[in-house]
């Protein structure tokens, strides 16, 4: 079956402080894009609507645009930027470097179904 979807008519939207995501869901396939303001950090603005003490969803894609540090729970570290093709499994904490927003297209799934969605949501 041929699916076909435009960004700029999202499945969903989620607006959360600092940032939104937009999900477009296709058969095997879950993207989405999220944005994050500059001063967005995860356990200010996303830990007090799943309540978790890290962020729990894996996270896999491309960064389009600005710099986010990601520091996983076991205490490494590391930083990505325009171009950079990232994994990074649940269990993190991130936030925006710099001035610029963050935009990321995360194809793995898990954020387009669950990210920033409340613990009542599965999240």
């Amino acid at each position: 079956m041929l699916e076909i979807k435009t960004m700029d008519k999202p499945d969903e939207r989620r607006d959360f402080p600092g940032g939104h995501l937009e999900a477009l869901n296709l058969t095997g396939l879950h993207l989405a894009v999220a944005t994050f303001e500059p001063g967005w950090r995860w356990k200010e603005s996303v830990r007090p609507i799943v309540g978790t003490d890290s962020c729990q969803v894996q996270h896999s894609g491309i960064i389009v645009q600005g710099r986010m540090r990601v520091r996983m729970d076991d205490g490494a570290e590391g930083e990505v930027g325009p171009g950079d093709v990232y994994v990074v499994p649940a269990g993190h904490e991130a936030w925006v470097v710099g001035d610029e927003q963050v935009v990321m297209y995360d194809v793995g799934g898990q954020m387009a179904e669950t990210y920033a969605k409340s613990s009542d949501a599965g999240a």
